[in-house]
């Protein structure tokens, strides 16, 4: 078995791993599932309610995805604009330093005030917490651009713009792809914080609903599915990085 088949296979045996030791915990301590539910009661239930579980994931991914969808536009346009200018840069990053430090849990109530109880507040909580990471990103791939690399296309006759357009966003892309593997992460958290909040749909209030009425299988339940979609989310990303920027990564090809 050669390094890459191992490198695919660890995260898999480790996974078994840990939930192999997890049943067997719960089993053999006779853990009740009130406390902390075992995997194979959380797969009952995950079988029992599917149809439940369903409709309420497939609410939260398409939320999550449209505020991750507005949090790379905003992201992008802005690390575009705080990168290609030092001044910007000076004035604009540590102020978004500090809006990034709020947690973003405290503007749901105010989001609910402004756009009431639904997808709303979902909507904006996942953009929120999910553009800062891609703003950084691209705002440091271009304000690292070598000054002797913008020397030499100078003299050769490329403007300011041309450098940024031609040469920094595409040196940038590694740092992009790098920010939407923990922004999609990010979004999902966002949505379902919200969602346990100020909604009547989705898995946050699904897992709100099933922790009051002490369905800790479901909650738990509730817990997969949203890891779930956000690995394959970050999964899709890797694939798409390994296959438009091998060129940035020593010792991979695209396939």
């Amino acid at each position: 078995m050669n390094t890459k088949t191992l490198e695919k296979c660890a995260p898999w045996v480790l996974l078994i791993a840990v939930i192999v030791l997890w049943q067997v915990l719960c089993t053999g301590l006779n853990v009740s599932e009130f406390i902390f539910p075992s995997p194979l009661r959380i797969a009952e239930q995950l079988n029992e309610f599917k149809g439940i579980i369903a409709g309420h994931a497939w609410r939260t991914f398409w939320v999550t995805m449209s505020g991750f969808g507005l949090a790379i536009v905003v992201g992008v346009l802005l690390g575009f604009v705080i990168g290609s200018s030092r001044l910007a840069y000076a004035a604009v990053y540590p102020l978004m330093t500090a809006f990034n430090a709020l947690p973003k849990a405290a503007f749901v109530p105010i989001l609910v005030v402004w756009f009431g109880i639904g997808a709303g507040p979902a909507i904006l909580t996942a953009f929120l917490i999910s553009f800062f990471p891609i703003m950084v990103n691209i705002a440091t791939g271009l304000a690292t651009l070598e000054p002797e690399l913008e020397d030499v296309l100078r003299v050769l006759g490329a403007k300011r713009w041309d450098v940024l357009v031609k040469v920094g966003l595409p040196r940038s892309l590694p740092y992009f792809y790098g920010s939407l593997k923990v922004a999609i992460t990010l979004a999902f958290v966002g949505t379902t914080v919200s969602e346990m909040t100020a909604a009547n749909e989705g898995i946050g209030y699904l897992m709100i609903s099933a922790g009051s009425s002490m369905q800790m299988g479901l909650a738990f339940a509730g817990l997969v599915v949203v890891g779930a979609m956000a690995m394959v989310m970050y999964e899709l990303f890797s694939w798409v990085e390994r296959h438009t920027t091998a060129w940035a990564h020593r010792g991979s090809n695209a396939q």
